[in-house]
């Protein structure tokens, strides 16, 4: 991940793209407005980014380095993985329910290009999902979760829980503070909605779920 920079005018490049970026789409956007909503002339655009691309690379560069740095800090201090997946999930729902706007462009504008999910999904998600992977692998080997679960399932499973409390936030217009939803979540993941004893998924079933085909990896 690259270092932050601290450049004002650079920054507000960067908040002003997130606000012209949602309301516009990455490709309606023009360079010029971002411009325009950041106060700058449009040339010193061209002194920080190369490009529209590269204001949306260095966005989510940014925004999700941060994050992660901010996560592996505070998941050091939590006894086990149930907590630290708590601790993922609040402030997952935390930074993109602060930011309606960057919340947009972070799971629709990223969303209408495959060229930028295989990039962001090589970088950010990447690392995202190896802290994810190293929660859940502590928690199999500490006992706290199921040993018997393929960790690659558990953790797009978890991910993709988070995601879709984000997306039907935006969808829905609503005013209500997405971030009280990661203790109900993290609840049903680890619990699950079946009374205890009344439901199961067949042994068989799981067991083909977590052999790999023949002949992939």
């Amino acid at each position: 991940m690259p270092r932050r920079r601290t450049d004002d005018k650079r920054q507000r490049i960067l908040q002003a793209a997130v606000k012209v970026f949602a309301r516009k789409g990455y490709h309606g956007a023009r360079v010029s407005e971002i411009a325009r909503k950041a106060d700058v002339a449009d040339g010193t655009i061209y002194l920080y980014f190369r490009n529209k691309e590269d204001i949306l690379v260095s966005l989510f560069d940014e925004v999700m380095a941060e994050h992660l740095e901010d996560k592996k800090a505070q998941l050091a201090s939590l006894r086990d993985a149930p907590s630290r997946l708590l601790a993922i999930a609040e402030t997952h729902l935390r930074l993109l329910g602060g930011n309606r706007d960057l919340a947009v462009v972070f799971q629709v504008e990223l969303r209408q290009s495959v060229h930028f999910l295989e990039r962001f999904t090589a970088s950010w998600l990447h690392d995202y999902f190896a802290l994810l992977t190293q929660v859940i692998e502590d928690g199999q080997r500490e006992g706290s979760l199921r040993p018997d679960l393929p960790v690659k399932v558990v953790t797009k499973a978890f991910f993709g829980a988070l995601d879709e409390m984000v997306t039907s936030w935006i969808v829905g217009r609503k005013d209500y503070d997405v971030a009280h939803l990661a203790g109900p979540v993290v609840d049903l993941f680890l619990r699950g909605a079946a009374v205890s004893g009344h439901a199961s998924v067949p042994r068989p079933a799981l067991a083909a779920v977590a052999a790999p085909r023949r002949g992939g990896k």
